[in-house]
């Protein structure tokens, strides 16, 4: 990941002073480690796992069916779905994830499990920074998803919100031209913050 290419072209226009490039917020807002004290879910409801030769990308972990890992991974060239399972590489170096979850109760109860699995340290070899949540349709969340969407947030590290996009329902492959803005702001913070953390950046395995 040496280019970004979800940094949106400036039109051409009068040269105007510029306080700079902000950058996007990467700062932990939940636990960034496995915590001591988290009860393991049960086996039937854990994410498989899958051998991977070395850490040596970011992999997105689609927690359910139609999660978006897929869409997620073309999105962001160089990163990698792991088809709603755990990516493991061997020691020492942990391999950096982030789940992907839609906004629906299935989805965020999907969600909930996984970052349970991870915070009770059963899953050895990840790094999760953190949760990407994807409208299941279009509108503002009903208040009662909303509030669960919040509790499930508390336990990564992160959450970057993207929207619904009516024309990737429609099967229209993500590009730069039908891609809103807030997903570019999702996308730069997710790219700041891999590059600030290269693959040897995890805590020990």
């Amino acid at each position: 990941m040496t280019q970004n290419p979800w940094t949106r072209e400036q039109s051409p226009g009068p040269q105007q002073p510029s306080p700079g490039p902000t950058q996007p917020d990467i700062t932990p807002r939940g636990p960034s480690a496995p915590q001591h004290g988290v009860p393991a879910p049960a086996e039937d409801q854990r994410l498989p796992k899958f051998a991977i030769p070395v850490a040596d990308t970011l992999w997105w972990v689609g927690v359910h069916g139609g999660a978006g890992e897929s869409t997620m991974s073309l999105l962001l060239p160089g990163t990698r779905a792991a088809n709603h399972r755990w990516p493991i590489p061997p020691p020492p170096v942990p391999t950096p994830v982030i789940l992907v979850a839609r906004t629906h109760g299935s989805g965020l109860r999907a969600a909930q499990r996984a970052a349970i699995e991870w915070a009770s340290g059963v899953v050895q070899g990840v790094a999760v920074l953190g949760l990407v949540l994807i409208a299941d349709a279009p509108g503002r969340l009903p208040r009662v998803l909303d509030d669960f969407a919040d509790i499930v947030g508390g336990g990564v590290p992160r959450v970057w919100d993207i929207p619904w996009i009516e024309e990737w329902r429609r099967g229209e492959a993500p590009t730069p031209d039908n891609t809103p803005d807030e997903v570019f702001e999702v996308l730069e913070s997710i790219y700041a913050l891999r590059a600030s953390n290269p693959a040897d950046y995890p805590a020990p395995y």
